[in-house]
């Protein structure tokens, strides 16, 4: 994913069941559906954990995405950034399978 990932409004008149779905540009401007497990909160920011709609061969099935959510100065966008820090990705997928240890099958 991009270094600024902006949130594409999903149109829904094309007949798809769009309920928790976000449309984001990569880095090549190509559009990628995810849909949204969750917001989670960690030291004060806010970051989403997404799982691509379509697995892509490079991923494992069912691996998930961790964006950080940043403000903007438009009150309809959202954008969204790559996390570097493993450190904090792996925190903030802690808190997500604490949370959802009842709802989904992590693998180790």
């Amino acid at each position: 994913m991009s270094e600024d990932v902006n949130n594409t409004p999903v149109n829904e008149e094309e007949g798809e069941e769009l309920d928790n779905i976000l449309v984001l540009n990569d880095e090549e401007g190509n559009e990628v559906e995810f849909e949204f497990l969750d917001l989670i909160e960690y030291e004060g920011e806010e970051y989403v954990v997404l799982l691509p709609v379509e697995e892509e061969e490079s991923e494992e099935p069912g691996e998930v995405v961790i964006l950080k959510l940043e403000d903007t100065e438009s009150e309809d966008e959202e954008s969204y950034v790559s996390v570097e820090d493993e450190e904090v990705l792996n925190k903030v997928f802690e808190l997500f399978k604490e949370k959802f240890e009842d709802e989904f099958n992590f693998v180790d």
